[in-house]
């Protein structure tokens, strides 16, 4: 499996100089691919490097970093096309999706731009690397990261990098193919329950991160409004600074929150069950404050987490549908909307029970979680026999 490996640069003034105008030069350079791209409607990159490749290299690129610039260009109209395929743009008509179809696609000046080895090679001893640039290659830029991903480098990097300036740092984003465990027969599974107020409860009782995330996402948005209000450039410049601080915080509590529910389903030697969540924001209708904390929710980011270290770490993973499962008893089955007294109390209708509603329904997600594996568990028993050359193999179901 794939995944991504961040280094932070560590360059000198002159060195830093010629990466930040490699950087102005090959996006200058893709916003004109993307305009030829644009009026000739040529997507492909074969037909696409017939018509610029000579205009680029007139302007100082080399041959690879000219490539490169041609499969960024084409790779960005994919993204785009793909996007609208799936609605992401909107319907046919709409303000948004018009625009993005009506004008080429545009590069920062400081856009990431993809390394492959023929312009980046890594001395990984001498924590070094040397990169081109349209100023010569630059050898000896010394960089820094952690002892574990100095050694996922070492034995894992396979493919291209990007190089990546933000807020004023230089980083490198290596793609490493890692080795993938092999999933192993799950003895039930493990429940999780997404949610605003607390952001995941197992159906083993854990509450995770609930109170400490909202208090500060509340005291982010009070900052916000105080800084929309004034509407100067120094306000604006600061709310940049404070959205990805808000979601540098939001990655660290989500990617800690992962780490804990695949370690804890692997010692138990569980599944794991999640909830598919696609499209609730646009299903979901609630008051303006709800869907201002649905929007900072970052649901999507932490069920991709999650998915993820299971597939590393072999960890069965199954996605079940969670209408109703906070108002079903996880005891009885019996469903009623009156069941959920309140946003943490649950009490059934039908046997009485008590719980805790984030936990009921974690529990009501563990047992669809079982229910989804055994109808698509591996076929056990072998195939009847073709033509004398023996029994095949049955079916097998695929899961993340």
């Amino acid at each position: 499996m794939k995944i991504v490996v961040q280094v932070r640069l560590l360059p000198d003034a002159g060195q830093a100089a010629a990466l930040a105008s490699a950087l102005r030069a090959v996006n200058d350079a893709a916003n004109l691919v993307s305009a030829v791209a644009f009026d000739r409607r040529v997507f492909r990159e074969y037909a696409l490097r017939k018509l610029v490749y000579g205009d680029l290299k007139a302007r100082g690129l080399g041959a690879q970093a000219a490539q490169l610039v041609i499969k960024k260009t084409c790779h960005a109209y994919q993204t785009l096309q793909a996007n609208i395929r799936a609605g992401n743009l909107g319907s046919p008509g709409s303000k948004r999706r018009v625009k993005a179809e009506s004008e080429p696609v545009t590069f920062r000046p400081d856009g990431a731009q993809p390394y492959d080895d023929r312009c980046l090679s890594w001395q990984l001893e001498t924590r070094t690397v040397s990169i081109w640039t349209t100023s010569g290659r630059l050898r000896g830029v010394r960089f820094a990261c952690s002892a574990d991903a100095l050694t996922t480098l070492a034995r894992h990097r396979h493919g291209e990098s990007d190089l990546v300036h933000r807020d004023g740092r230089w980083f490198l984003l290596a793609t490493c193919e890692v080795p993938q465990a092999r999933p192993y027969e799950p003895d039930g599974f493990l429940g999780i329950d997404l949610g605003i107020v607390n952001i995941a409860t197992t159906s083993d009782g854990q509450v995770m991160a609930g109170r400490p995330v909202n208090r500060y996402r509340r005291r982010q948005l009070r900052l916000r409004r105080k800084l929309q209000a004034k509407g100067t450039r120094s306000a604006r410049r600061l709310l940049k600074k404070r959205a990805r601080t808000e979601a540098r915080f939001a990655r660290d509590i989500n990617y800690c929150i992962a780490k804990k529910i695949v370690t804890e389903a692997e010692r138990t030697c569980r599944g794991i069950a999640l909830e598919d969540l696609t499209g609730i924001r646009d299903r979901a209708r609630l008051r303006k404050p709800q869907r201002v904390a649905l929007s900072s929710w970052a649901f999507v980011q932490l069920g991709s987490f999650i998915a993820y270290k299971a597939r590393r770490a072999g960890v069965p993973t199954v996605w079940v549908d969670p209408a109703g499962t906070s108002r079903t008893c996880a005891d009885c089955g019996h469903a009623d909307k009156r069941n959920r007294v309140s946003q943490a109390r649950f009490t059934c209708r039908g046997c009485g029970v008590v719980a805790h509603a984030d936990r009921n329904a974690s529990r009501n997600v563990a047992a669809r979680g079982q229910v989804a594996w055994d109808a698509g568990r591996e076929s056990r028993a072998p195939a009847p026999a073709r033509h004398g050359h023996g029994a095949g193999r049955g079916s097998q179901h695929h899961r993340q």
